[in-house]
C-alpha cells in the first residue's frame, strides 16, 4: 500500500529527515559482536548528552509506553503510595499504570489545559508523608502543556526527597530538561518525537535513588528489569534482540542532534511553537492552554463553536494532505492538536496554516471581525 505524501503534524510519531530513514535499510550485524557493542555504546553516551545526565541509561526496544512500564516496575512494590500530577490524558495513563501495577496512587488532578501547581503538590505530600514516589509528565501532549518540572522537582525533591519519575516523552530533545540538575530520577521518553527517528526504540535515565528503590522492590518485571539491562550493557548487548534498523537511524539522528547544539534545537522549537500559535490566533482561533505554560512542541487548539472537530480536520486530510490530531478524553470533538517538534521546516507550518485558512469556512467558522 502507498501512501501519499502528507504534511503530518501530528503530536507524534514526528516526520524523519529523508537520510535517517535510508540509514534503516543497513545491513543486519550480529548483535552479540562487536560491531553492535561499539554502536550501543556510544548511542547510550551520546544520549546522556541529551539527557544531560551522568546517570545509568538504557535503550529499550519497546514504544515509550515501555519505558513507563520500566519506571514503574523498577522503583515501586504493590502498595508502594504515589502521588501523580495529572493534567490530561497521558498524566492520567501513567497513573493508571501504576495502579495495575499494584501502587495505591493518589491522583492530583488539575484542570485539563492548564499546568500543574507546585504548591499543591506541596499541600498534597504535606499531607500524605507515605508518598513514596510522584509521578510527572513533563509535556502533556493531550493539552498543549508544559508542567514546570524544575518548581515540581524543587518540591518534590529539594523539600521531601520523594521519588521523582518522570514522562519526557514528547519533550526531551525538545525543550529544556537537565535531568541531574532538576534531581530527576527515572527519566523515560522515546524515539518518535524528538529524536527524529521512527518509533520503536525507548530511553530511560535511571539514577542512584532509583536503584536504592530497585533493590528494595527486587525483581518485578522480565522485560523490563533494569538490573539485567545494565549486566548485558556492559558487555555491549541487550538482554533481548534490539531493533538494529532503528539503532542505525538513531546513530545518524544523535551525530544531527549534537551537532546542531542542544541550545539551538530548544530555540529552533520555541521559534516554531510561537509561529502555530500567533498562526491559529490570527485566523480568529483560540488556544487551550495559557501562553505561559504553553508547549513548543504540540498546540491545542479550541474548536469554534458551530464547528464540527471531525469534519474539520478530515478536511485538512483529504482536501489539503495536511494530517493533525484531535481531542482525547473530555476534550474529545472540542480541541484539534498540532503537532510542531523534531524536523518541522518553516514551509510546512506554512502550509498548514493556508490550509487552516481554506478548511474553516468550509466547515462553517466565521471569523470575528477585528476592530
Amino acid at each position: 500500500m502507498k501512501i501519499p505524501k502528507q504534511n503530518l503534524r501530528i503530536p507524534g510519531p514526528a516526520p524523519c529527515p529523508p537520510d535517517v530513514l535510508e540509514a534503516m535499510s543497513g545491513a543486519m550485524i550480529n548483535h552479540r559482536g562487536p560491531e553492535f557493542k561499539a554502536l550501543i555504546h556510544s548511542a547510550t553516551e551520546r544520549l546522556k548528552r541529551v539527557f544531560m545526565t551522568a546517570n545509568d541509561l538504557y535503550i529499550l526496544t519497546a514504544s515509550g509506553t515501555g519505558a513507563l512500564e520500566a519506571s514503574l516496575v523498577n522503583t515501586l512494590a504493590p502498595g508502594d503510595k504515589v502521588l501523580a500530577a495529572v493534567t490530561g490524558s497521558f498524566g492520567k495513563r501513567y497513573a493508571d499504570m501504576a495502579e495495575t501495577l499494584g501502587a495505591e496512587v493518589r491522583r492530583l488532578e488539575f484542570e485539563w489545559g492548564t499546568a500543574a501547581d507546585p504548591l499543591a503538590v506541596r499541600t498534597a505530600l504535606e499531607g500524605d508523608p507515605g508518598v513514596k514516589a510522584v509521578l510527572v509528565t513533563h509535556n502533556e501532549t493531550s493539552t498543549g502543556v508544559t508542567n514546570d518540572l524544575e518548581a515540581i522537582s524543587a518540591v518534590v525533591k529539594g523539600e521531601f526527597n520523594k521519588l521523582l519519575l518522570v514522562d519526557a516523552i514528547s519533550s526531551l530533545g525538545c525543550v529544556p530538561l537537565p535531568v541531574d540538575e532538576w534531581r530527576c530520577d527515572v527519566v523515560a521518553t522515546a524515539s518518535q518525537k524528538g529524536f527524529l527517528t521512527p518509533p520503536g526504540l525507548s530511553f530511560i535515565s535511571f539514577g542512584p535513588a532509583a536503584w536504592e528503590a530497585r533493590q528494595s522492590v527486587g525483581v518485578r518485571g522480565f522485560y523490563f528489569d533494569l538490573a539485567t539491562a545494565q549486566t548485558y550493557l556492559e558487555r555491549g548487548q541487550t538482554p533481548f534482540t534490539p531493533n538494529l534498523p532503528l539503532f542505525y537511524a538513531l546513530d545518524l539522528s544523535l551525530d544531527r542532534l549534537l551537532a546542531q547544539g542542544q541550545e539551538e534545537t530548544y530555540a529552533r522549537h520555541a521559534y516554531f511553537g510561537e509561529m502555530v500559535r500567533d498562526g491559529v490566533k490570527a485566523l480568529g482561533l483560540s488556544l487551550l492552554a495559557d501562553e505561559a505554560t504553553a508547549s513548543n512542541t504540540v498546540t491545542a487548539v479550541r474548536v469554534p463553536d458551530g464547528v464540527d472537530g471531525k469534519a474539520l480536520t478530515e478536511a485538512l486530510r483529504t482536501e489539503h494532505g495536511v494530517v493533525v490530531a484531535g481531542g482525547l478524553g473530555p476534550l474529545e470533538g472540542r480541541i484539534f492538536r498540532i503537532g510542531h517538534m523534531g524536523a518541522v521546516t518553516e514551509a510546512e507550518i506554512t502550509g498548514l496554516m493556508d490550509a487552516l485558512r481554506v478548511a474553516l469556512p468550509a466547515v462553517g467558522f466565521k471569523a470575528a471581525a477585528r476592530p
